[in-house]
């Protein structure tokens, strides 16, 4: 019972909007976010730069990626390739929450990738 009401403390004291994320809504919102910092993810040991002249650079499991991007009604579109194997062209929502960003396919539809800014 003790440890119920501490827990009930801890979550009452943190706002929900902390958990949230949010649509970014234009290219110079995701430009100022991933200025001079990659999109990572550690179980594929995934490390890419999206750079505001619109081109994607990186590598995933020791193979290298490169791709491009431009940002159409509201979503993020790319073409990437990993290593000579295309990677079909997708347009997708972006929402940030602090140093994580999260990419749902298919213009928010579909599967989604939550990436560590560092």
């Amino acid at each position: 019972m003790m440890l119920r009401c501490i827990a009930i403390c801890i979550f009452s004291m943190t706002p929900m909007a902390a958990f949230a994320f949010e649509k970014l809504q234009d290219k110079d919102s995701l430009i100022t976010a991933l200025d001079g910092r990659a999109l990572t993810m550690g179980l594929f040991r995934l490390s890419l730069q999206v750079t505001g002249d619109g081109q994607i650079t990186g590598t995933a499991m020791g193979w290298g990626i490169t791709g491009e991007w431009t940002w159409q009604d509201g979503l993020f579109c790319r073409e990437m390739d990993w290593s000579g194997m295309a990677i079909a062209p997708d347009c997708q929502l972006v929402e940030q929450n602090g140093d994580k960003m999260r990419f749902t396919s298919n213009a928010g539809k579909g599967r989604s990738a939550t990436f560590t800014l560092r």
